[in-house]
């Protein structure tokens, strides 16, 4: 009875301090908010010019509610809250789960939130740099005499949101696997003997998370992943747990 009170106990101060990770996070992203919002502007500007500059001249993005182009900054402003303030929510979801840790393993705050923030960045870079305009000029390739695009920003910006974001979230594959081989889930050896099944799911991964249908866009999600694939590898031969050697048994102790 006893010990069910106390995993009880233990149950109730992990929910606690999730609860207070979340608020913390919530509270960053907040005041990152009303600092986006103040350059939502400029932030207009930098977020539509991988579609501006794909569509025909004189061409421009509409809005059909009264109320549609403020709700659509709102999540402007969000979203670059979001990459704003990534390092910090990062630091709260390691200072949520370093308890699991051994004290060795602690040390690891630094790495662990500057990679994550470099990876979530350089997926959204990448996306922004080297998937969208292809993207986007293949879809408005599509513009003639008879069809022409008529864009709500606030469709484009789902769309932009959701295909930045699954970028980010992918390229923080190599954390994933430092975690699972620090927990004995997976190893070098095992990644190694299933990548030809690891890079049919990354296909699969990058058409689920790629809001567009092309190929195109696919593929190029794809690709990065392989590569992330393969430095996880070397990560999880880094971070595998290491085997003590067995002590002596009861006989061996008695000889």
């Amino acid at each position: 009875m006893e010990n069910n009170e106390d995993l009880k106990m233990s149950l109730t101060e992990h929910l606690i301090e999730l609860r207070n990770r979340l608020t913390r996070a919530l509270i960053a992203v907040g005041i990152g908010f009303f600092v986006c919002y103040y350059f939502k502007d400029w932030l207009f500007a930098l977020i539509t010019k991988p579609l501006t500059e794909a569509l025909p001249k004189n061409s421009y993005l509409i809005y059909t509610g009264l109320t549609q182009a403020f709700f659509t900054y709102m999540k402007v402003a969000f979203f670059s809250s979001l990459i704003l303030t990534s390092p910090f929510i990062f630091y709260q979801v390691w200072k949520f789960i370093s308890p699991a840790l051994l004290p060795q393993e602690k040390k690891y705050v630094v790495p662990f939130v500057l990679s994550s923030t470099l990876l979530f960045l350089g997926g959204i870079l990448f996306g922004y740099f080297v998937v969208l305009p292809p993207a986007f000029r293949f879809f408005v390739s599509f513009n003639n005499q008879y069809l022409q695009a008529m864009i709500t920003f606030n469709e484009y910006l789902s769309l932009f949101i959701k295909f930045l974001l699954g970028f980010g979230l992918s390229f923080q594959l190599p954390v994933l696997i430092f975690f699972l081989a620090k927990l004995g889930i997976v190893t070098d050896k095992m990644l190694s003997k299933y990548r030809k099944y690891a890079i049919l799911m990354m296909f699969i991964a990058a058409a689920i998370l790629t809001p567009s249908p092309d190929a195109l866009s696919q593929v190029l999600m794809a690709v990065p992943l392989l590569v992330l694939y393969e430095v996880s590898i070397f990560v999880a031969k880094f971070a595998g747990k290491k085997k003590t050697a067995p002590g002596p048994t009861v006989e061996e102790q008695e000889e």
